[in-house]
């Protein structure tokens, strides 16, 4: 910021501390210098350097030379190039600090506190945690909130939904909407790690209400509404996946990426859009299990803390959209708990309804076992729910709670319909007033069918957890296990797991792993009664959308494993790039995309095409291969074709599986 800028920003209370304790004040555009170098967003070496020309611990032209050789050791196996930025970086940096004249008036500035948000309107216990609770941790001031403050959150519940209410607004640049190249695929939508890029329907009254501004198309296959994209400039983190997606008309994107501050007014046409009723019948059009359609559903993941880019939350927000509103999710400690759930903000939400994924974190090691004993509780409380229903359908004299009695028995074990008829039941059940019908309103909300789903990344299911893993599988109830590959122990800095491919350098595998990736998939199909599919996002978003329906659908344990491209992974291109990144995996045979369904007459399917792609350059795209060429030739060499050889043999197995399960006569 200029002047005018740290005028509008700076709370008074942080301009009076300055003034008043006679503290030097310094600013410095890093953004501006690492986009001017080709470093982009990464400007910790431009801030480094600003530090120590200021801090005078040592001279600043030794420790200008200090730190251009902790550079040539820290990223001289990324390259010539990159090495070259830092040291461009470390001159900007020292070069380019400004230090700030503070005006005497900041001293008779109001103490107005730091900046806190305030929540209104909506739910009134999210409202409430918000101003009582969150608002006050993240202005760093929850050391003042007194015990009592956490009284109705003793059991350890917290609202769901706060996330919305932080607009942190820490992008840089976001996507701006240029509808005449947009041809309305919404993948866009489908990709965006964070839910702040949303379609929206609107009826033509809703579109002559819209803020001014709102710019729209006439909806593709439904005249009768108007198409709009819209942005949530405040959570969006600038990420560009979206852009980057984006197949736009004649070369042309639908999306620029464009700055910020200047384009905040887009937050307005969010939300509103946000809430405008949800449009069935255009759901119902272009089907929820398409990728057009299921971006029109609302997604009950919103606004996390994932990193820009996350890999991971794109298949967890798709699956809130397909089936959140029903939804149990017990989930392993690593990556996803923290971006699930770091209080005191709660990324996972609810709809119109209140309905929403009901969501806990036990342990590390014991998540599947933890989800199971959450299947097994609901299914005995439905099964003494079902025999009440059963005796007022044989019993009763009450035709209407008989006949959605009936409707409900029949659809007892289909997540997919049961839904509605819950809700004619309990419409019944309420009307009717009887003692049994009041007996099992009590337990309502457990009447309806849930899907019961287990999140964890590989360092859970490959190694720690595998146990529990194995044993729900093995169960043959029906309970769905998605696993986040990052192919390392990622919340924890990148060690290596049982996930972790030939060659690949992390934590505790610093030379290169030596031996292979578990064959986790195998494993799980060699019961023969386990759903599994292996998925990549940004290779193949059809057959994505496809497993995870198919998985939730299967009436038994299904293993999902999808591929997550991680900051761990050091990809060259960035984390703008991860869609692509999945797509160059399938393409090279780095990664195979198949579907094994036990219910199928087809039951193994390989959606992967034959390899194509340059494998060797798809390794030497991401650091934590290219390190190993850099530093030791030889044996980057070796493990690197071991890694390609490996590859080919998985393709040829899978491909033997396509003729071992062929259609049953």
């Amino acid at each position: 910021w200029d002047m005018e800028g740290l005028e509008k920003h700076l709370p008074g209370q942080v301009k009076a501390y300055i003034a008043n304790h006679n503290i030097k004040f310094y600013t410095i555009d890093g953004i501006k210098i690492g986009k001017e170098i080709g470093l982009g967003g990464r400007i910790n070496t431009v801030l480094q350097s600003a530090f120590f020309k200021l801090a005078n611990i040592i001279p600043e032209e030794h420790a200008i030379e200090l730190m251009k050789a902790a550079a040539k050791a820290t990223y001289g196996r990324k390259g010539d190039k990159i090495v070259q930025m830092n040291y461009d970086a470390i001159d900007a940096g020292a070069k380019q600090v400004v230090e700030v004249q503070v005006p005497e008036s900041w001293k008779d500035c109001a103490d107005e506190g730091l900046f806190m948000a305030h929540a209104e309107g909506g739910r009134q216990d999210v409202v409430d945690f918000v101003n009582n609770i969150q608002a006050k941790v993240n202005a760093q001031e929850g050391n003042t909130l007194p015990v009592s403050a956490f009284k109705d959150y003793v059991d350890g519940t917290t609202p769901s939904g706060s996330s919305a209410f932080e607009k942190r607004g820490i992008a840089v640049d976001i996507p701006v909407w240029q509808p005449e190249n947009c041809i309305q695929c919404n993948r866009c939508a489908y990709v965006c790690p964070h839910a702040v890029i949303r379609p929206v329907a609107l009826t033509e009254e809703e579109a002559a209400a819209a803020p001014e501004g709102l710019k729209t198309l006439p909806m593709t296959g439904m005249p009768q509404y108007k198409f709009a994209m819209t942005v949530s400039a405040y959570d969006c983190t600038g990420c560009g996946s979206c852009a980057n997606v984006c197949p736009g008309k004649k070369g042309a994107k639908a999306l620029a990426m464009e700055n910020m501050e200047a384009n905040a007014g887009e937050q307005k046409y969010f939300d509103y859009g946000v809430t405008l009723p949800v449009k069935e019948d255009v759901i119902a059009k272009f089907k929820e299990t398409t990728v057009k359609g299921s971006q029109f559903k609302q997604p009950l993941l919103e606004f996390s803390g994932a990193c820009a880019g996350c890999g991971e939350t794109p298949y967890a927000k798709l699956i809130t959209q397909l089936f959140g509103d029903r939804m149990y999710i017990a989930n392993a400690t690593g990556c996803s708990s923290i971006w699930g759930n770091s209080s005191p903000s709660t990324p996972y939400t609810v709809n119109a309804k209140g309905q929403g994924p009901a969501w806990s974190n036990s342990l590390f090691e014991d998540n599947a076992e933890f989800g199971y004993g959450m299947l097994l509780a609901q299914t005995a409380i439905r099964d003494g729910l079902k025999a009440k229903v059963e005796d007022l359908v044989a019993n009763g004299n009450n035709e209407d709670v008989k006949a959605a009695g009936q409707e409900w028995l029949d659809t007892f074990a289909c997540g997919a319909t049961n839904g509605t008829a819950t809700d004619k039941l309990v419409a019944a059940l309420e009307a009717c007033g009887c003692d049994k019908a009041k007996e099992i309103l009590v337990q309502k909300d457990f009447l309806a069918k849930k899907s019961q789903w287990v999140f964890g990344g590989d360092g859970w299911a490959y190694d720690i957890g595998f146990g529990g893993v194995d044993h729900v599988l093995a169960s043959g109830k029906d309970i769905n296990v998605m696993v986040f590959d990052t192919e390392v122990y990622s919340n924890t800095g990148g060690q290596a797991s049982k996930a972790t491919p030939t060659g690949a350098i992390a934590q505790f595998a610093a030379g290169g792993k030596e031996v292979k990736k578990k064959d986790m998939a195998s494993i799980a199909m060699s019961y023969g009664y386990v759903y599994v599919a292996q998925i990549a996002m940004g290779a193949d978003y059809n057959q994505t959308v496809k497993a995870i329906a198919e998985a939730e659908a299967y009436p038994g344990p299904s293993l999902i494993i999808a591929y997550a491209p991680c900051i761990n992974h050091g990809i060259k291109k960035g984390m703008s790039k991860a869609q692509t990144e999945e797509e160059l995996a399938v393409k090279c045979g780095y990664w195979h995309l198949f579907r094994f369904n036990p219910a199928a007459d087809n039951k193994f399917t390989l959606d992967s095409k034959l390899p194509s792609g340059d494998y060797q350059e798809f390794l030497d795209g991401e650091v934590r291969y290219n390190s190993l060429k850099r530093s030791n030739p030889a044996k980057a060499e070796r493990l690197f074709a071991l890694n390609e050889e490996q590859a080919k043999d998985r393709y040829a197995y899978l491909n033997k599986l396509v003729n071992l399960y062929g259609k049953d006569e």
